[in-house]
């Protein structure tokens, strides 16, 4: 499992994350799993499965770069 975890202080001061993780699943494929909102709150949650680790990897590092582009910070 590979994991990376972003923050962001939004102007309400409210903190926000950003998590990316690559996992395997039970049926042999890499799952990418992205969850985001409120520290302390209930997230929201998307699951990707791919068959190759190269292809989900690839997904994963375009999802971070895109919640860094929009202010989110490596924790």
């Amino acid at each position: 499992m590979i994991e990376c975890l972003l923050y962001r202080t939004s102007a309400a001061e409210r903190r926000l994350f950003y998590r990316v993780e690559i996992a395997m699943n039970l049926f042999s494929e890499v799952s990418v799993m992205r969850e985001w909102g409120l520290a302390g709150g209930r997230p929201k949650a998307v699951v990707q499965c791919f068959s190759n680790l190269r292809d989900a990897s690839r997904a994963a590092d375009r999802h971070r770069n895109l919640a860094e582009r929009r202010g989110y910070l490596r924790a």
